[in-house]
């Protein structure tokens, strides 16, 4: 077979057939961290107090910090990339696509900008990875710990149905109009160029 010239350049960046992989890496590199946040979370509800999930609180405020750095970059990678990419498929799935898309991306800018806020205003400071962002308030800012409260844990749950949305029509894409979208964000690029042509989601 006669290696597709399109296919050597999807190393990097973006294509219209597949993502790069620095797009890829921040996609995975997200979803398992914000994969243990929710499991965390989820933990805290379930079993209350107790040293698992304190373990899981206590990491909470340094993959939250690395989940707003990697948001981010993945902003402004695919502003980059916005040429690029596998594009909507036309009609309502698409529009409906790009909603849901658009919702995600300021979901995931929010929650950890509302715990910035709360951060900001409480008489904790805030020093992730032990390096000190925002000294301690005295006295708190109550307002402000009031409003990311309210922001970062409604807004939080919120997301999460979103990305629930987000894998089920990963679904259905994928094992009811076989149109290989989830191959194209997992690297399976064969699969990929080989229909160009088929509707796709951007990421």
């Amino acid at each position: 077979m006669t290696p597709n010239p399109e296919m050597k350049s999807i190393r990097w960046r973006d294509t219209h057939v597949a993502y790069g992989t620095v797009t890829r890496c921040l996609h995975w590199t997200m979803a398992g961290l914000i994969g243990w946040q929710f499991l965390g979370m989820g933990l805290r509800l379930i079993l209350g107090r107790t040293p698992l999930v304190s373990f899981f609180v206590g990491t909470h405020q340094n993959v939250g910090t690395l989940l707003f750095l990697l948001i981010v970059l993945r902003i402004v990678w695919a502003l980059i990339n916005r040429r690029n990419r596998p594009t909507y498929a036309p009609g309502m799935a698409g529009r409906a696509a790009r909603a849901g898309h658009l919702m995600l991306y300021l979901a995931l800018a929010v929650v950890p900008a509302a715990a910035l806020v709360r951060a900001y205003g409480s008489d904790r400071g805030f020093s992730p990875f032990g390096v000190e962002i925002f000294s301690a308030q005295q006295p708190p800012l109550a307002w402000m710990v009031t409003l990311g409260n309210a922001l970062h844990g409604e807004i939080a749950w919120g997301m999460a149905v979103l990305i629930l949305g987000h894998v089920v029509m990963v679904g259905v894409h994928q094992r009811m109009w076989r149109d290989a979208t989830l191959d194209r964000m997992a690297g399976n690029r064969l699969r990929g160029a080989a229909n160009p042509q088929t509707e796709t989601h951007e990421e």
